[in-house]
């Protein structure tokens, strides 16, 4: 039983520190700007559906897709660290993200690379592999619901930080989420090409 437990304390704080549901709350406010609640809300739910989803599957699949397609672990890390740079640029453009773009920030970059980025993935696949139990295997999807649910509570109530700090210090979040996004893109590409080289 205390081994149960230990894996479930591993588990679930494991994912929801790699996930880093903060940081999907902040970046959703940055893309979102000051659009209707009822469409943040939305996109929120889809982002948060689609990456429980998508976690879920790769914790049953993720060993074997990765041998079937020969997908080493650094070329998934940076493909996700090129699909962050070109998002951070976006943000940092003055066109930011439109309305008419909300099914593209539902996927990309809601879901992938944040909700359910790389590392969250292989952190989920590693993980799930040590399990020995049922009630460790559940343990895994009990880390991933908690995770997705945070991420979703947290864009639901992201622009509540408007009443707080107006739109010049939301503009300032922006710019500054936009950097830091920057530095987490170079971080996974920079952390890719070093697993690649021997």
């Amino acid at each position: 039983m205390l081994a149960i437990i230990e894996f479930a304390i591993l588990a679930v704080s494991s994912i929801i520190a790699v996930m880093n549901p903060l940081s999907t709350t902040a970046i959703f406010l940055t893309l979102t700007k000051v659009e209707k609640t009822e469409e943040n809300r939305k996109t929120a739910a889809k982002a948060a559906k689609l990456g429980g989803v998508l976690l879920a599957f790769f914790a049953f699949t993720g060993t074997i897709i990765f041998q079937l397609f020969s997908i080493e672990v650094f070329s998934f890390q940076i493909a996700g660290g090129v699909l962050l740079v070109a998002i951070a640029l976006r943000m940092l453009s003055e066109k930011g993200y439109s309305s008419e773009k909300r099914e593209d920030i539902s996927i990309i970059p809601l879901t992938f690379p944040l909700t359910a980025g790389p590392g969250t993935i292989l952190t989920v696949i590693l993980i799930f592999s040590q399990a020995t139990t049922y009630f460790e295997m559940i343990f895994v999807f009990v880390g991933i619901a908690i995770g997705v649910l945070l991420s979703y509570e947290g864009m639901i109530h992201a622009h509540q930080l408007l009443n707080r700090f107006g739109k010049q210090g939301v503009q300032v979040v922006s710019s500054l989420m936009a950097i830091i996004v920057l530095a987490m893109a170079i971080q996974f590409i920079i952390g890719g090409i070093f697993k690649a080289v021997p």
